[in-house]
């Protein structure tokens, strides 16, 4: 079987560089968590260093969006990147040369966490530029195998380096792989935006939001992911680790094996998604997605490696299927000069209350039995990722007939 995506000879070089800063960027919250703790030694620092680039983010991606909807976006990647190369870079000579503090990294942050926010709508709006309708599911599809692939690797590459050369270095591999894109990105050839500004930035915010709020199925899917992404923060990366440690069934080496097993689900789900059209993208979607309160119930029942591995397993497929069913519904129903300022409200909207789940369930965890609050965490997450397929829109929506026929 051939590729067609990979016909396309913009979406190639966007594929290269875009691979290239998935591989070298998965090191990145390995070196700066372990860069924070070599300065000083306290995880309330690392949490200030990761708070910052988190508000900064949320901070700027409105505007984000609307900026990639009027600049070519192309330009937008790599002005974000020299930018990202100069901020990881000067976080990398003040390692070397033992000038580092706290709030110096604090301040770099909070430009790197800037600097995404206008690159993450961007990245969102350019892909349908790329390839024809046909061939979008399968470009999706082969970008989240990279994406996953190294979710798996990259750690593992980055923690052998940090753990050898120390975390500078895995920053400057990180700054190299920006610093190779950049030109590979200048290949991509692509016509100006629809949008070419003449109104406010307001104005064009506004627009957006119309966008956004029109379709149903848009806000009442993003209204689910702020409580099911503040619910799988809180229940998977801040309980799970803690009863992993507590409880002799898992184990902090059987949490690994678990987490492993959902990358390989989602890795795994991706080689389908390359070749089987899913033609109800967010039916199939959001009921894949309420395949995560399986090992989350799990984890509160019976915490056994192997039992908990396979429930995560089944639960990473299910959020691939979603995630490419979800950009697919994006980008082939938002006009595209809008598609990064929707994409803003979407991602805004979807974690903004990841840190209050955090909060949250640290709170939890000191008043509340863990399996309680786990069970309890499955079924309210269930229910609300099931409860969207009563919007009619969620249900119903299918693919335009041009994205189901293969070109001759």
């Amino acid at each position: 079987m051939h590729i067609a995506a990979m016909r396309d000879r913009n979406f190639r070089w966007f594929f290269l560089a875009r691979a290239i800063t998935m591989i070298t960027g998965s090191m990145s919250s390995i070196a700066l968590a372990f860069a924070v703790l070599e300065i000083d030694n306290d995880a309330r620092s690392l949490s200030f260093v990761l708070a910052a680039f988190t508000v900064s983010n949320i901070v700027f991606l409105l505007f984000g969006g609307v900026v990639a909807d009027r600049l070519p976006r192309a330009l937008i990647i790599q002005t974000c990147y020299m930018i990202d190369i100069l901020t990881v870079g000067a976080m990398a000579a003040l390692l070397f040369t033992s000038t580092a503090t706290v709030p110096l990294l604090i301040l770099l942050s909070v430009v790197n966490g800037a600097s995404t926010a206008f690159v993450l709508p961007a990245m969102q709006g350019i892909i349908p530029q790329l390839t024809n309708p046909e061939n979008l599911q399968q470009a999706n599809a082969m970008l989240s195998f990279v994406r996953s692939a190294v979710t798996i690797g990259g750690p593992i590459i980055a923690g052998i380096l940090v753990a050898t050369a120390g975390p500078a270095w895995a920053m400057v591999v990180q700054a190299a792989g920006w610093l190779i894109a950049i030109p590979v990105l200048a290949l991509v050839k692509l016509p100006p935006p629809g949008h070419a500004g003449g109104t406010s930035m307001f104005h064009d915010l506004r627009i957006g939001w119309t966008e956004f709020w029109s379709r149903s199925w848009l806000w009442a899917i993003v209204l689910a992911f702020m409580v099911m992404n503040a619910i799988h923060v809180g229940a998977w990366s801040v309980i799970g680790p803690y009863v992993a440690k507590n409880n002799d069934l898992l184990g902090i080496a059987g949490w690994g094996w678990v987490l492993s097993a959902e990358g390989v689900g989602v890795l795994l789900m991706t080689l389908i998604l390359m070749w089987l059209p899913l033609k109800r993208p967010l039916r199939y979607g959001m009921l894949g997605m309420a395949a995560f309160a399986i090992p989350i119930t799990v984890l509160g029942l019976h915490p056994a490696v192997v039992l908990l591995a396979i429930a995560a397993f089944i639960a990473g497929a299910g959020v691939e299927v979603f995630s490419t069913g979800w950009n697919l519904a994006m980008m082939e129903n938002i006009p595209g000069e809008k598609l990064s300022r929707v994409s803003s409200y979407d991602m805004l909207g979807s974690y903004v209350a990841v840190p209050i789940g955090t909060l949250i369930y640290g709170w939890l965890i000191t008043h509340a039995d863990a399996a309680t609050v786990l069970i309890a965490s499955g079924i309210v997450y269930a229910s609300v990722a099931l409860a969207t397929l009563a919007v009619p829109s969620v249900w119903r929506m299918g693919r335009p007939a041009d994205a189901l026929t293969p070109r001759a």
